[in-house]
Protein backbone atom coordinates (compact mmCIF):
# COMPACT_ATOMS: atom_id res chain seq x y z
CA UNK A 1 0.00 0.00 0.00
CA UNK A 2 2.79 2.10 0.47
CA UNK A 3 4.70 1.47 -2.20
CA UNK A 4 1.77 2.87 -4.18
CA UNK A 5 1.66 5.44 -2.66
CA UNK A 6 5.09 6.93 -3.15
CA UNK A 7 5.03 5.62 -6.62
CA UNK A 8 1.76 8.36 -7.19
CA UNK A 9 3.60 10.85 -5.81
CA UNK A 10 5.83 11.96 -8.13
CA UNK A 11 2.99 12.71 -10.70
CA UNK A 12 0.93 14.66 -8.53
CA UNK A 13 3.98 17.20 -8.58
CA UNK A 14 4.29 16.83 -11.74
CA UNK A 15 0.62 17.76 -12.66
CA UNK A 16 1.06 20.76 -10.34
CA UNK A 17 3.95 21.69 -11.77
CA UNK A 18 2.07 21.31 -15.38
CA UNK A 19 -1.08 23.70 -13.53
CA UNK A 20 1.50 26.50 -12.31
CA UNK A 21 2.79 26.54 -15.88
CA UNK A 22 -0.23 26.47 -17.64
CA UNK A 23 -1.29 29.41 -15.01
CA UNK A 24 2.41 31.32 -15.79
CA UNK A 25 1.79 30.80 -19.23
CA UNK A 26 -1.66 32.61 -19.06
CA UNK A 27 -0.61 35.18 -17.12
CA UNK A 28 2.20 35.98 -19.88
CA UNK A 29 -0.40 36.07 -22.27
CA UNK A 30 -2.48 38.09 -20.74
CA UNK A 31 0.02 40.68 -20.23
CA UNK A 32 1.08 40.22 -23.64
CA UNK A 33 -2.61 40.64 -24.60
CA UNK A 34 -3.25 43.83 -22.32
CA UNK A 35 -0.15 45.26 -22.91
CA UNK A 36 0.70 44.62 -26.73
CA UNK A 37 -2.31 43.35 -28.52
CA UNK A 38 -5.52 45.46 -27.12
CA UNK A 39 -3.44 47.62 -25.50
CA UNK A 40 -5.16 50.79 -27.49
CA UNK A 41 -8.48 49.09 -27.03
CA UNK A 42 -8.10 48.54 -23.16
CA UNK A 43 -6.50 52.16 -22.64
CA UNK A 44 -9.04 53.68 -24.22
CA UNK A 45 -11.60 51.92 -22.14
CA UNK A 46 -9.66 53.13 -19.37
CA UNK A 47 -9.15 57.03 -20.32
CA UNK A 48 -13.38 56.66 -20.77
CA UNK A 49 -13.41 56.36 -17.39
CA UNK A 50 -11.08 58.77 -16.19
CA UNK A 51 -10.24 61.32 -19.07
CA UNK A 52 -12.28 64.09 -20.32
CA UNK A 53 -11.84 66.52 -22.75
CA UNK A 54 -13.16 70.10 -21.35
CA UNK A 55 -13.69 73.32 -23.50
CA UNK A 56 -11.33 76.01 -22.19
CA UNK A 57 -13.63 79.59 -22.91
CA UNK A 58 -12.13 82.50 -24.64
CA UNK A 59 -12.70 85.65 -23.76
CA UNK A 60 -14.31 88.04 -25.91
CA UNK A 61 -12.15 91.32 -27.26
CA UNK A 62 -12.22 94.54 -25.28
CA UNK A 63 -14.32 97.68 -26.71
CA UNK A 64 -12.50 100.86 -26.08
CA UNK A 65 -13.33 104.76 -26.46
CA UNK A 66 -10.87 106.61 -28.73
CA UNK A 67 -8.24 107.39 -25.70
CA UNK A 68 -8.31 103.64 -24.79
CA UNK A 69 -10.36 103.55 -21.79
CA UNK A 70 -12.08 100.34 -21.48
CA UNK A 71 -15.66 100.66 -21.90
CA UNK A 72 -16.58 96.52 -22.28
CA UNK A 73 -14.25 93.78 -20.84
CA UNK A 74 -14.42 89.95 -20.24
CA UNK A 75 -14.39 88.98 -16.38
CA UNK A 76 -14.06 85.39 -15.51
CA UNK A 77 -17.03 83.88 -13.30
CA UNK A 78 -18.13 80.13 -13.08
CA UNK A 79 -21.08 78.07 -14.15
CA UNK A 80 -22.27 74.48 -12.06
CA UNK A 81 -23.74 71.57 -14.01
CA UNK A 82 -24.29 68.35 -13.03
CA UNK A 83 -24.42 64.82 -14.81
CA UNK A 84 -27.57 63.43 -13.29
CA UNK A 85 -26.36 60.06 -14.91
CA UNK A 86 -23.40 60.31 -11.89
CA UNK A 87 -24.94 62.27 -9.03
CA UNK A 88 -25.66 61.19 -5.65
CA UNK A 89 -26.15 63.04 -2.75
CA UNK A 90 -28.87 63.14 -0.06
CA UNK A 91 -31.50 65.68 1.01
CA UNK A 92 -29.21 67.52 3.39
CA UNK A 93 -26.46 68.06 1.30
CA UNK A 94 -29.00 69.37 -1.73
CA UNK A 95 -30.40 71.61 0.83
CA UNK A 96 -26.83 73.05 1.81
CA UNK A 97 -25.72 73.29 -1.81
CA UNK A 98 -29.11 75.32 -3.19
CA UNK A 99 -28.73 77.19 -0.22
CA UNK A 100 -25.69 78.54 -1.45
CA UNK A 101 -26.58 79.19 -4.88
CA UNK A 102 -29.71 80.87 -3.50
CA UNK A 103 -32.36 78.32 -5.05
CA UNK A 104 -34.47 76.24 -4.03
CA UNK A 105 -33.84 72.34 -3.48
CA UNK A 106 -36.78 71.26 -4.77
CA UNK A 107 -36.39 73.10 -8.04
CA UNK A 108 -32.94 71.54 -8.43
CA UNK A 109 -34.16 67.88 -7.72
CA UNK A 110 -36.82 68.41 -10.07
CA UNK A 111 -34.42 69.76 -12.82
CA UNK A 112 -32.25 66.73 -12.53
CA UNK A 113 -34.62 64.44 -12.29
CA UNK A 114 -36.77 65.69 -15.78
CA UNK A 115 -33.16 64.92 -17.48
CA UNK A 116 -31.65 61.98 -15.83
CA UNK A 117 -31.14 60.59 -19.08
CA UNK A 118 -28.47 63.41 -20.07
CA UNK A 119 -24.81 63.62 -18.94
CA UNK A 120 -25.04 67.80 -19.32
CA UNK A 121 -27.33 69.93 -16.97
CA UNK A 122 -26.69 73.86 -15.94
CA UNK A 123 -27.57 74.54 -12.61
CA UNK A 124 -26.56 78.19 -12.45
CA UNK A 125 -24.61 80.01 -14.67
CA UNK A 126 -21.99 83.13 -14.16
CA UNK A 127 -21.21 82.82 -10.12
CA UNK A 128 -18.46 84.23 -8.30
CA UNK A 129 -15.34 81.76 -8.73
CA UNK A 130 -14.71 81.34 -4.85
CA UNK A 131 -18.48 80.85 -4.39
CA UNK A 132 -17.45 77.97 -6.92
CA UNK A 133 -14.93 76.31 -5.33
CA UNK A 134 -17.31 76.32 -1.85
CA UNK A 135 -19.42 74.24 -3.76
CA UNK A 136 -16.61 71.68 -5.08
CA UNK A 137 -15.65 71.52 -1.61
CA UNK A 138 -18.94 69.89 -0.62
CA UNK A 139 -17.70 66.83 -2.80
CA UNK A 140 -20.72 65.54 -4.32
CA UNK A 141 -21.00 63.69 -6.93
CA UNK A 142 -21.46 64.35 -10.50
CA UNK A 143 -21.33 68.34 -9.55
CA UNK A 144 -18.76 70.12 -11.92
CA UNK A 145 -17.77 73.33 -12.72
CA UNK A 146 -17.04 75.20 -15.91
CA UNK A 147 -15.22 78.61 -16.25
CA UNK A 148 -17.12 80.91 -18.35
CA UNK A 149 -16.55 84.88 -18.72
CA UNK A 150 -19.07 87.54 -18.43
CA UNK A 151 -19.20 90.88 -20.10
CA UNK A 152 -18.75 93.70 -17.49
CA UNK A 153 -19.53 97.67 -18.88
CA UNK A 154 -17.55 100.12 -16.41
CA UNK A 155 -19.36 103.17 -17.13
CA UNK A 156 -23.11 101.26 -17.06
CA UNK A 157 -25.55 103.45 -18.11
CA UNK A 158 -23.38 105.88 -19.84
CA UNK A 159 -22.79 104.01 -22.96
CA UNK A 160 -26.14 101.27 -22.77
CA UNK A 161 -27.51 102.36 -26.26
CA UNK A 162 -23.93 102.49 -28.23
CA UNK A 163 -22.23 99.12 -26.79
CA UNK A 164 -25.76 97.14 -26.07
CA UNK A 165 -24.84 93.64 -24.32
CA UNK A 166 -24.05 89.99 -24.28
CA UNK A 167 -26.15 86.97 -23.63
CA UNK A 168 -25.34 84.41 -21.35
CA UNK A 169 -23.46 82.72 -23.81
CA UNK A 170 -21.81 85.98 -24.42
CA UNK A 171 -22.76 86.39 -27.79
CA UNK A 172 -23.88 89.77 -28.88
CA UNK A 173 -27.26 91.31 -29.06
CA UNK A 174 -27.75 94.90 -29.23
CA UNK A 175 -25.58 97.56 -30.13
CA UNK A 176 -21.44 97.65 -30.97
CA UNK A 177 -21.16 93.84 -29.35
CA UNK A 178 -23.88 92.78 -32.00
CA UNK A 179 -22.27 94.93 -34.96
CA UNK A 180 -19.15 93.39 -34.35
CA UNK A 181 -20.08 90.27 -32.74
CA UNK A 182 -18.01 87.89 -34.69
CA UNK A 183 -14.72 90.19 -34.23
CA UNK A 184 -14.74 90.32 -30.22
CA UNK A 185 -15.69 86.94 -30.29
CA UNK A 186 -13.27 84.57 -29.18
CA UNK A 187 -12.62 80.95 -30.03
CA UNK A 188 -13.12 78.37 -27.37
CA UNK A 189 -9.80 75.63 -26.38
CA UNK A 190 -10.34 72.30 -25.22
CA UNK A 191 -8.03 70.08 -22.54
CA UNK A 192 -7.93 66.47 -21.40
CA UNK A 193 -8.27 66.29 -18.04
CA UNK A 194 -8.30 63.25 -15.22
CA UNK A 195 -10.91 62.94 -12.83
CA UNK A 196 -11.38 61.53 -9.97
CA UNK A 197 -14.64 59.05 -8.84
CA UNK A 198 -16.40 62.49 -7.86
CA UNK A 199 -15.54 64.02 -11.49
CA UNK A 200 -12.83 66.50 -9.77
CA UNK A 201 -9.98 67.31 -11.66
CA UNK A 202 -6.82 65.48 -10.47
CA UNK A 203 -4.44 65.91 -13.25
CA UNK A 204 -3.77 68.13 -16.77
CA UNK A 205 -3.25 65.47 -19.33
CA UNK A 206 -2.71 68.20 -22.16
CA UNK A 207 -3.74 71.08 -23.59
CA UNK A 208 -5.47 70.18 -26.85
CA UNK A 209 -6.15 73.82 -28.36
CA UNK A 210 -5.16 76.63 -26.92
CA UNK A 211 -8.25 79.15 -26.66
CA UNK A 212 -8.10 82.09 -28.90
CA UNK A 213 -8.90 85.26 -27.26
CA UNK A 214 -11.14 87.82 -29.30
CA UNK A 215 -10.20 91.27 -30.97
CA UNK A 216 -10.33 94.47 -29.54
CA UNK A 217 -12.49 97.19 -30.95
CA UNK A 218 -11.94 100.85 -30.35
CA UNK A 219 -14.35 103.44 -30.87
CA UNK A 220 -14.07 106.66 -32.02
CA UNK A 221 -16.24 108.31 -29.20
CA UNK A 222 -14.57 110.15 -26.48
CA UNK A 223 -15.61 109.27 -22.89
CA UNK A 224 -15.35 112.56 -21.48
CA UNK A 225 -17.62 113.90 -24.37
CA UNK A 226 -19.97 111.30 -23.62
CA UNK A 227 -20.29 111.47 -20.17
CA UNK A 228 -21.08 115.17 -20.55
CA UNK A 229 -23.78 114.70 -23.29
CA UNK A 230 -25.32 112.09 -21.14
CA UNK A 231 -25.42 113.88 -17.95
CA UNK A 232 -26.60 117.52 -19.25
CA UNK A 233 -29.35 115.27 -21.84
CA UNK A 234 -30.58 113.58 -18.58
CA UNK A 235 -30.85 116.64 -16.59
CA UNK A 236 -32.92 118.30 -19.25
CA UNK A 237 -35.58 115.83 -19.77
CA UNK A 238 -35.98 115.36 -15.71
CA UNK A 239 -36.31 119.21 -15.98
CA UNK A 240 -39.01 119.79 -18.40
CA UNK A 241 -40.58 115.86 -17.62
CA UNK A 242 -39.88 114.57 -21.35
CA UNK A 243 -41.15 111.03 -22.88
CA UNK A 244 -37.60 110.82 -24.26
CA UNK A 245 -34.22 112.61 -25.57
CA UNK A 246 -31.37 112.13 -27.76
CA UNK A 247 -28.40 114.18 -28.59
CA UNK A 248 -25.40 112.86 -31.01
CA UNK A 249 -22.12 114.93 -31.52
CA UNK A 250 -19.88 114.36 -34.38
CA UNK A 251 -16.51 115.14 -35.79
CA UNK A 252 -17.15 117.02 -38.98
CA UNK A 253 -14.28 116.48 -40.62
CA UNK A 254 -13.90 112.45 -40.24
CA UNK A 255 -17.68 111.28 -39.69
CA UNK A 256 -17.05 110.04 -36.27
CA UNK A 257 -19.55 109.92 -33.68
CA UNK A 258 -17.92 111.27 -30.67
CA UNK A 259 -20.87 110.95 -27.85
CA UNK A 260 -24.09 109.49 -28.56
CA UNK A 261 -26.51 109.52 -25.79
CA UNK A 262 -30.55 108.71 -25.21
CA UNK A 263 -33.50 109.23 -22.18
CA UNK A 264 -34.57 106.71 -21.02
CA UNK A 265 -31.48 104.55 -20.37
CA UNK A 266 -30.24 101.29 -19.29
CA UNK A 267 -27.49 99.73 -17.50
CA UNK A 268 -26.26 96.95 -19.53
CA UNK A 269 -25.12 95.39 -16.06
CA UNK A 270 -27.95 95.20 -14.63
CA UNK A 271 -30.49 91.96 -16.28
CA UNK A 272 -33.74 93.84 -14.90
CA UNK A 273 -32.63 96.97 -17.01
CA UNK A 274 -33.16 94.74 -20.52
CA UNK A 275 -36.27 96.44 -21.74
CA UNK A 276 -36.54 96.75 -25.45
CA UNK A 277 -37.81 99.67 -24.40
CA UNK A 278 -34.92 101.16 -22.66
CA UNK A 279 -32.43 99.83 -24.81
CA UNK A 280 -33.81 100.95 -27.84
CA UNK A 281 -31.02 103.19 -29.16
CA UNK A 282 -33.62 106.33 -29.80
CA UNK A 283 -30.91 108.33 -32.03
CA UNK A 284 -30.60 105.63 -34.30
CA UNK A 285 -34.06 103.89 -34.37
CA UNK A 286 -36.47 106.80 -33.57
CA UNK A 287 -37.86 108.87 -36.36
CA UNK A 288 -39.65 112.53 -35.75
CA UNK A 289 -40.25 115.15 -38.21
CA UNK A 290 -37.70 117.82 -38.46
CA UNK A 291 -39.34 121.02 -38.38
CA UNK A 292 -37.65 124.40 -38.89
CA UNK A 293 -34.29 122.03 -38.71
CA UNK A 294 -35.12 121.57 -42.24
CA UNK A 295 -35.49 125.50 -42.89
CA UNK A 296 -31.38 125.71 -43.66
CA UNK A 297 -31.36 123.50 -46.32
CA UNK A 298 -34.77 124.04 -47.94
CA UNK A 299 -32.99 128.36 -48.22
CA UNK A 300 -29.99 127.08 -49.35
CA UNK A 301 -31.64 125.10 -52.87
CA UNK A 302 -33.33 128.62 -53.08
CA UNK A 303 -30.33 130.27 -53.39
CA UNK A 304 -28.37 127.38 -55.33
CA UNK A 305 -31.50 128.38 -58.12
CA UNK A 306 -30.26 131.70 -58.74
CA UNK A 307 -33.23 133.11 -58.15
CA UNK A 308 -32.70 134.40 -54.35
CA UNK A 309 -29.75 136.34 -52.56
CA UNK A 310 -29.41 136.62 -48.56
CA UNK A 311 -30.91 140.57 -49.29
CA UNK A 312 -34.07 139.16 -51.19
CA UNK A 313 -36.94 140.57 -49.47
CA UNK A 314 -39.68 138.49 -48.54
CA UNK A 315 -43.44 139.74 -47.96
CA UNK A 316 -44.27 137.49 -44.63
CA UNK A 317 -47.40 140.05 -44.06
CA UNK A 318 -49.53 139.48 -40.57
CA UNK A 319 -47.77 136.17 -39.91
CA UNK A 320 -50.08 134.01 -41.96
CA UNK A 321 -51.37 132.62 -45.21
CA UNK A 322 -53.71 130.38 -46.62
CA UNK A 323 -52.77 127.43 -49.34
CA UNK A 324 -56.23 125.74 -50.65
CA UNK A 325 -57.98 126.02 -47.18
CA UNK A 326 -54.71 125.19 -45.23
CA UNK A 327 -53.34 128.12 -43.40
CA UNK A 328 -49.23 128.45 -42.64
CA UNK A 329 -48.91 130.79 -39.43
CA UNK A 330 -45.75 132.48 -37.67
CA UNK A 331 -45.08 132.82 -34.19
CA UNK A 332 -45.28 136.79 -34.87
CA UNK A 333 -45.88 138.83 -37.59
CA UNK A 334 -42.67 139.80 -39.63
CA UNK A 335 -43.73 141.72 -42.55
CA UNK A 336 -41.19 142.43 -45.63
CA UNK A 337 -38.25 140.95 -44.44
CA UNK A 338 -34.97 139.52 -46.23
CA UNK A 339 -33.92 135.70 -46.64
CA UNK A 340 -31.11 135.87 -44.07
CA UNK A 341 -34.11 137.36 -41.27
CA UNK A 342 -36.33 134.91 -42.70
CA UNK A 343 -33.99 132.06 -41.56
CA UNK A 344 -32.84 134.15 -38.13
CA UNK A 345 -36.36 134.15 -36.94
CA UNK A 346 -37.35 130.92 -38.61
CA UNK A 347 -40.38 132.09 -40.37
CA UNK A 348 -42.47 129.19 -42.08
CA UNK A 349 -44.48 132.02 -44.16
CA UNK A 350 -41.38 133.34 -45.57
CA UNK A 351 -39.76 129.90 -46.22
CA UNK A 352 -43.06 128.33 -47.74
CA UNK A 353 -43.23 131.37 -50.02
CA UNK A 354 -39.61 130.98 -51.30
CA UNK A 355 -40.00 127.17 -51.92
CA UNK A 356 -43.40 127.67 -53.44
CA UNK A 357 -41.48 129.68 -56.20
CA UNK A 358 -39.15 126.86 -57.30
CA UNK A 359 -39.30 123.97 -59.19
CA UNK A 360 -41.93 121.02 -57.14
CA UNK A 361 -39.32 118.60 -57.16
CA UNK A 362 -36.70 120.26 -55.83
CA UNK A 363 -36.81 119.91 -52.51
CA UNK A 364 -37.28 116.38 -52.44
CA UNK A 365 -34.02 115.76 -54.54
CA UNK A 366 -32.20 118.09 -52.33
CA UNK A 367 -33.30 116.92 -49.20
CA UNK A 368 -32.62 113.08 -50.57
CA UNK A 369 -29.15 114.29 -51.78
CA UNK A 370 -28.23 115.06 -48.34
CA UNK A 371 -28.55 111.59 -47.25
CA UNK A 372 -32.53 111.23 -46.00
CA UNK A 373 -34.30 108.68 -46.43
CA UNK A 374 -31.48 106.31 -46.45
CA UNK A 375 -29.13 105.56 -43.54
CA UNK A 376 -25.77 106.91 -42.87
CA UNK A 377 -23.59 103.57 -43.27
CA UNK A 378 -22.61 103.45 -39.90
CA UNK A 379 -23.66 99.83 -39.61
CA UNK A 380 -25.16 100.30 -36.19
CA UNK A 381 -28.02 97.41 -35.91
CA UNK A 382 -31.37 98.20 -36.62
CA UNK A 383 -30.40 102.17 -38.22
CA UNK A 384 -33.89 103.54 -39.69
CA UNK A 385 -33.45 104.97 -43.09
CA UNK A 386 -36.28 108.27 -42.21
CA UNK A 387 -38.85 108.67 -44.51
CA UNK A 388 -38.84 110.34 -47.25
CA UNK A 389 -41.43 109.46 -49.87
CA UNK A 390 -41.41 111.15 -53.40
CA UNK A 391 -45.15 111.52 -54.10
CA UNK A 392 -45.97 111.30 -57.97
CA UNK A 393 -47.70 114.98 -57.83
CA UNK A 394 -46.48 117.19 -55.32
CA UNK A 395 -49.03 119.16 -54.36
CA UNK A 396 -48.77 123.15 -52.80
CA UNK A 397 -49.43 122.80 -49.46
CA UNK A 398 -47.17 119.48 -49.14
CA UNK A 399 -43.93 121.73 -51.25
CA UNK A 400 -44.46 124.19 -48.54
CA UNK A 401 -45.04 122.09 -45.63
CA UNK A 402 -41.54 120.01 -46.70
CA UNK A 403 -39.86 123.44 -47.12
CA UNK A 404 -40.29 123.88 -43.10
CA UNK A 405 -39.33 119.68 -42.14
CA UNK A 406 -43.06 117.93 -42.06
CA UNK A 407 -44.33 115.39 -44.42
CA UNK A 408 -41.05 113.33 -43.90
CA UNK A 409 -39.52 112.09 -41.06
CA UNK A 410 -35.56 111.72 -40.03
CA UNK A 411 -33.10 109.93 -37.06
CA UNK A 412 -31.23 112.42 -34.99
CA UNK A 413 -28.27 110.54 -36.42
CA UNK A 414 -29.34 111.25 -40.05
CA UNK A 415 -29.88 114.98 -39.15
CA UNK A 416 -26.34 115.40 -37.54
CA UNK A 417 -24.60 114.09 -40.32
CA UNK A 418 -26.68 116.08 -42.80
CA UNK A 419 -25.44 118.96 -40.82
CA UNK A 420 -22.00 117.75 -40.58
CA UNK A 421 -22.46 118.26 -44.84
CA UNK A 422 -23.90 121.61 -44.64
CA UNK A 423 -20.77 122.30 -42.52
CA UNK A 424 -18.29 120.48 -45.07
CA UNK A 425 -19.66 122.66 -47.89
CA UNK A 426 -21.63 119.85 -48.94
CA UNK A 427 -18.76 116.78 -48.93
CA UNK A 428 -20.66 114.07 -48.21
CA UNK A 429 -19.18 111.63 -45.65
CA UNK A 430 -20.40 108.65 -43.67
CA UNK A 431 -20.43 108.04 -40.71
CA UNK A 432 -18.28 105.89 -38.58
CA UNK A 433 -18.70 104.67 -34.25
CA UNK A 434 -15.04 103.45 -35.44
CA UNK A 435 -12.02 104.90 -34.89
CA UNK A 436 -10.45 106.13 -38.10
CA UNK A 437 -6.76 105.89 -37.64
CA UNK A 438 -7.35 102.24 -36.55
CA UNK A 439 -5.33 100.42 -39.56
CA UNK A 440 -7.32 96.79 -37.92
CA UNK A 441 -9.12 94.46 -40.00
CA UNK A 442 -12.42 96.12 -38.40
CA UNK A 443 -12.39 98.54 -41.36
CA UNK A 444 -12.29 95.62 -44.05
CA UNK A 445 -16.28 94.79 -43.60
CA UNK A 446 -17.09 98.28 -42.11
CA UNK A 447 -16.35 100.77 -44.93
CA UNK A 448 -17.07 98.98 -47.89
CA UNK A 449 -19.17 102.01 -48.65
CA UNK A 450 -17.01 104.95 -48.05
CA UNK A 451 -15.88 105.43 -51.45
CA UNK A 452 -19.20 105.38 -52.58
CA UNK A 453 -19.96 108.81 -50.08
CA UNK A 454 -16.94 110.52 -51.01
CA UNK A 455 -17.24 110.83 -54.66
CA UNK A 456 -20.78 112.27 -53.99
CA UNK A 457 -21.69 115.66 -53.02
CA UNK A 458 -24.90 117.32 -52.74
CA UNK A 459 -26.52 119.06 -55.13
CA UNK A 460 -25.77 122.66 -53.46
CA UNK A 461 -22.80 124.54 -54.56
CA UNK A 462 -20.17 125.50 -51.79
CA UNK A 463 -21.30 129.16 -51.93
CA UNK A 464 -25.11 128.39 -51.04
CA UNK A 465 -23.88 126.23 -48.27
CA UNK A 466 -21.45 129.25 -47.16
CA UNK A 467 -24.31 131.94 -46.94
CA UNK A 468 -26.43 129.23 -45.23
CA UNK A 469 -23.74 128.95 -42.77
CA UNK A 470 -23.40 132.74 -42.11
CA UNK A 471 -27.32 133.03 -41.92
CA UNK A 472 -27.52 130.35 -39.32
CA UNK A 473 -25.17 132.37 -36.98
CA UNK A 474 -27.80 134.67 -37.13
CA UNK A 475 -30.38 132.23 -35.11
CA UNK A 476 -27.74 131.78 -32.36
CA UNK A 477 -27.14 135.78 -31.58
CA UNK A 478 -29.52 137.71 -29.82
CA UNK A 479 -32.39 138.83 -32.58
CA UNK A 480 -32.55 134.90 -33.79
CA UNK A 481 -34.65 132.35 -32.22
CA UNK A 482 -31.81 130.23 -30.29
CA UNK A 483 -29.15 132.75 -28.25
CA UNK A 484 -29.15 129.96 -25.31
CA UNK A 485 -27.49 128.14 -28.01
CA UNK A 486 -24.33 130.55 -27.75
CA UNK A 487 -20.75 129.42 -26.57
CA UNK A 488 -18.59 131.88 -25.45
CA UNK A 489 -15.55 132.68 -27.46
CA UNK A 490 -16.73 130.72 -30.51
CA UNK A 491 -19.18 131.47 -32.87
CA UNK A 492 -22.17 128.58 -33.77
CA UNK A 493 -24.67 128.32 -36.39
CA UNK A 494 -27.07 126.39 -36.04
CA UNK A 495 -31.28 126.09 -36.27
CA UNK A 496 -34.12 125.61 -33.80
CA UNK A 497 -37.06 123.36 -34.56
CA UNK A 498 -40.30 123.49 -32.55
CA UNK A 499 -42.57 120.48 -34.22
CA UNK A 500 -46.14 119.22 -33.54
CA UNK A 501 -46.54 115.75 -33.15
CA UNK A 502 -48.64 114.00 -35.38
CA UNK A 503 -52.06 112.74 -33.95
CA UNK A 504 -52.94 108.64 -34.42
CA UNK A 505 -56.38 109.89 -35.56
CA UNK A 506 -54.98 112.17 -38.73
CA UNK A 507 -53.61 116.00 -37.95
CA UNK A 508 -51.32 117.44 -35.04
CA UNK A 509 -51.66 117.49 -31.48
CA UNK A 510 -52.70 120.71 -30.01
CA UNK A 511 -50.09 120.28 -27.03
CA UNK A 512 -47.24 117.48 -27.46
CA UNK A 513 -44.47 119.07 -29.54
CA UNK A 514 -40.66 117.90 -30.19
CA UNK A 515 -38.00 120.60 -29.14
CA UNK A 516 -34.86 120.05 -31.58
CA UNK A 517 -31.79 122.10 -32.25
CA UNK A 518 -29.22 121.39 -34.87
CA UNK A 519 -26.02 123.31 -35.25
CA UNK A 520 -22.18 123.32 -35.62
CA UNK A 521 -18.70 125.04 -34.30
CA UNK A 522 -16.71 127.01 -34.68
CA UNK A 523 -18.42 128.39 -37.39
CA UNK A 524 -15.52 130.03 -39.75
CA UNK A 525 -13.92 126.36 -39.32
CA UNK A 526 -16.38 123.71 -38.62
CA UNK A 527 -15.16 120.94 -36.03
CA UNK A 528 -18.40 119.29 -34.55
CA UNK A 529 -21.99 118.96 -35.02
CA UNK A 530 -24.53 118.49 -32.58
CA UNK A 531 -28.21 117.59 -32.82
CA UNK A 532 -30.32 117.70 -29.29
CA UNK A 533 -33.96 116.50 -29.57
CA UNK A 534 -36.31 116.46 -26.67
CA UNK A 535 -39.63 114.51 -27.44
CA UNK A 536 -42.35 115.99 -25.23
CA UNK A 537 -41.18 118.78 -23.21
CA UNK A 538 -43.99 118.48 -20.56
CA UNK A 539 -43.25 121.44 -18.11
CA UNK A 540 -44.54 124.67 -19.63
CA UNK A 541 -41.43 125.24 -22.13
CA UNK A 542 -41.48 123.43 -25.29
CA UNK A 543 -39.84 125.58 -27.80
CA UNK A 544 -36.70 124.62 -29.34
CA UNK A 545 -34.52 127.50 -28.54
CA UNK A 546 -35.39 127.12 -24.66
CA UNK A 547 -35.42 123.19 -24.32
CA UNK A 548 -32.95 121.68 -26.99
CA UNK A 549 -30.56 124.68 -27.67
CA UNK A 550 -29.06 125.37 -23.98
CA UNK A 551 -28.03 121.26 -23.79
CA UNK A 552 -26.09 122.38 -27.47
CA UNK A 553 -24.75 125.01 -25.45
CA UNK A 554 -22.97 123.29 -22.65
CA UNK A 555 -22.25 120.05 -24.64
CA UNK A 556 -20.39 121.80 -27.70
CA UNK A 557 -18.69 123.86 -24.86
CA UNK A 558 -17.13 121.07 -23.10
CA UNK A 559 -16.24 119.16 -25.87
CA UNK A 560 -14.62 121.91 -28.00
CA UNK A 561 -12.26 122.83 -24.83
CA UNK A 562 -11.98 119.01 -23.93
CA UNK A 563 -10.44 118.70 -27.86
CA UNK A 564 -8.28 122.04 -27.71
CA UNK A 565 -10.47 123.09 -30.14
CA UNK A 566 -9.18 127.21 -31.15
CA UNK A 567 -11.84 129.77 -29.86
CA UNK A 568 -12.65 132.14 -33.47
CA UNK A 569 -14.42 135.06 -31.62
CA UNK A 570 -11.98 136.59 -29.77
CA UNK A 571 -14.31 139.89 -29.34
CA UNK A 572 -16.40 137.55 -27.03
CA UNK A 573 -14.22 136.63 -24.62
CA UNK A 574 -14.64 133.37 -22.72
CA UNK A 575 -15.17 131.94 -19.59
CA UNK A 576 -11.60 131.41 -18.81
CA UNK A 577 -11.09 134.87 -19.96
CA UNK A 578 -13.53 136.35 -17.60
CA UNK A 579 -12.54 134.89 -15.01
CA UNK A 580 -9.55 135.52 -15.25
CA UNK A 581 -9.98 139.34 -15.42
CA UNK A 582 -12.55 139.22 -12.47
CA UNK A 583 -9.66 137.73 -10.20
CA UNK A 584 -7.08 140.78 -12.01
CA UNK A 585 -9.94 143.13 -10.73
CA UNK A 586 -10.24 142.11 -7.42
CA UNK A 587 -6.29 141.53 -6.94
Amino acid sequence: MSKTISQIQPYRIKFIYLILIVVCCALIWRVLDLQVVNNEFLQGQGNARVLRQLEVSAHRGMITDRNGYPLAISTPVSSIWVNPKEFTADNKKIYQFSKLLNLNSQYIKNKIKKRANKEFVYIKRRINPDLAQQILDMNIKGIHVQREYRRYYPDGEIFGHVLGFTDVDDNGQEGMELAYNEWLSGQSGSKRVVKDRLGQIIAIEEQVAAPQPGNNLSLSMDRRVQYLAYKVLKETVQKHKAKSGSIVVLDIETGEVIAMANQPGFNPNRLQDRKSRLYRNRAITDLFEPGSTMKPISIAAALNSGRYDPHTKIETGDGWFMIKGKTIKDTHAYGTIDVSTVLQKSSNVGTSKIALDLPKPLLWDTYYSFGFGSDTGSGFPGESSGRLVRPRRISKIEQAALSFGYGMSVTNLQLTNAYSTIARRGKKMPVSFLLQNNSDMQWDNTRSNITEYEQNTVQLSSRSLTQVGKMMEGVVKKEGTAPQAAVNGYNVAGKTGTVKKASRHGGYTKKKYSAVFAGYAPASKPKLAIVVMIDEPDNGDYYGGLVAAPVFSKVMSGALRLFNIDPDNISQPDIVTQIEERIGRQG
